[in-house]
């Protein structure tokens, strides 16, 4: 499938947006993107890696989340059991225990490597607890999304052949007009 690059930065931009919009994070919170290339040009999952559709994608989500004050963690493929790439600084500030370990094209993916270019001070970290995030191709971002997650619709379906998905997330709902917040011994 032929990808033009341009059409490709409008989808994410507008996708992201609109999450974006719906989602209302502040500043310092994290945003965790998942993205087969492969699936983007409409082929299996980890098999047709991009790293031009990859820095495409980077090169189109940092200036958004960088204006609102996000930070960025990519996700990496399972054969890096789906560890993330985040600029050192948000490692330490978060607590996240580096790991060592350098993305390639068929480890890590195309986008994870475009991301390792593209920041200040790349690391890996094995896990996140991200406000919101972007899944391109049924990445499988939903372990690095705090719980709980909520879908969000976007007028973006697809990037490229990529079935895409948005996550947003909120404080847990409980308790309600039936909860109770002191004990009362029952009648017998």
């Amino acid at each position: 499938m032929e990808i033009n690059l341009k059409t490709l930065a409008t989808q994410v931009k507008q996708g992201a947006s609109e999450l974006l919009q719906t989602a209302q994070l502040e500043a310092g919170d994290l945003f965790v993107l998942g993205c087969s290339t492969s699936e983007i040009q409409g082929d299996h999952i980890g098999k047709n890696s991009n790293l031009t559709i990859g820095r495409t994608i980077i090169k189109t989500l940092l200036p958004l989340l960088k204006e609102r004050q996000l930070n960025l963690a990519v996700q990496g493929c399972e054969h890096l059991n789906r560890a993330l790439i985040v600029e050192k600084e948000v490692a330490k500030v978060q607590g996240f225990e580096i790991v060592t370990v350098f993305p390639s094209l068929h480890a890590g993916g195309a986008t994870q490597m475009a991301a390792f270019e593209s920041f200040n001070h790349p690391v890996e970290v094995e896990h996140i607890v991200a406000q919101a995030g972007m899944d391109i191709g049924d990445t499988s971002i939903g372990m690095h999304v705090k719980f709980v997650q909520i879908p969000v619709r976007t007028s973006v379906k697809e990037i490229g052949a990529a079935h895409v998905t948005y996550l947003r997330s909120r404080p847990k709902l409980i308790g309600g007009q039936r909860a109770k917040y002191e004990w009362h011994t029952p009648q017998k």
